[in-house]
């Protein structure tokens, strides 16, 4: 009976909250994910971005809720904080761009597609020459391919690895490295090493093998043939 009496008197419960309660509005920019509160910056996850807010603060604390399809949903909560020192949370901020030594080249055209396929060095030494404002890379490339051909790819990729780590990008310090460093057993020229001391041209230390020793005895029958020459 009551349910009857009263009902048509009762006001539906609106279908969106108070949002009196949840403070103060503030609109997340579309680039960054913060905002600001009395002064003050506060992180809020980054899928919020362009969208609006409820912030409030209490004692100790700032509060940050959304509202959307499902109702208000507290993002985050933070402690206060004094102008200058902006409140974040690292999770907030979405993952950083590839950074430019993080991107993969593609080659363009054959010749590139050649000089990629030596290896990782390659790579590396066309990343680092094109930071670096080198020029006529596309020649450098060609003769590297044609040297690679020669050498084998391993090695002229390690060459060109060291080469981009020092920032050497002409031809020349590529066939420096690769003859010094870079290579194993393709050197230019051979080092012929006498191990014989007999062969060296120095008179060597062979004679003072017995020095501070004492000599050995000797006997007439060792004179006896000096003494019949003479």
């Amino acid at each position: 009976m009551l349910r009857v009496l009263e009902r048509p008197r009762l006001h539906p419960v609106p279908a969106t909250p108070v949002t009196a309660s949840f403070g103060q509005t503030r609109q997340v920019p579309p680039n960054m994910p913060m905002i600001t509160f009395q002064q003050s910056r506060y992180s809020v996850p980054h899928t919020l971005m362009g969208q609006m807010v409820w912030v409030r603060g209490t004692e100790t604390e700032v509060i940050i809720v959304h509202v959307g399809d499902a109702g208000p949903v507290e993002v985050a909560r933070h402690k206060l904080t004094r102008p200058g020192t902006p409140a974040i949370i690292d999770a907030h901020f979405p993952p950083a761009p590839a950074g430019a030594l993080d991107r993969v080249i593609r080659p363009t055209n054959k010749a590139e597609e050649e000089f990629l396929a030596l290896g990782a060095g390659a790579a590396l030494w066309l990343k680092e020459a094109a930071a670096a404002g080198t020029q006529k890379i596309r020649h450098k490339m060609e003769r590297a391919v044609t040297l690679a051909k020669v050498l084998g790819d391993d090695e002229v990729d390690k060459g060109l690895g060291a080469a981009a780590v020092h920032q050497r990008f002409t031809h020349e310090d590529l066939l420096s490295i690769v003859n010094t460093g870079g290579g194993t057993c393709q050197n230019t020229s051979t080092t012929h090493t006498v191990t014989n001391q007999g062969q060296w041209l120095s008179q060597g230390t062979s004679g003072w093998a017995n020095f501070g020793t004492t000599p050995a005895t000797t006997s007439d029958e060792d004179f006896e043939g000096v003494i019949d020459e003479h």
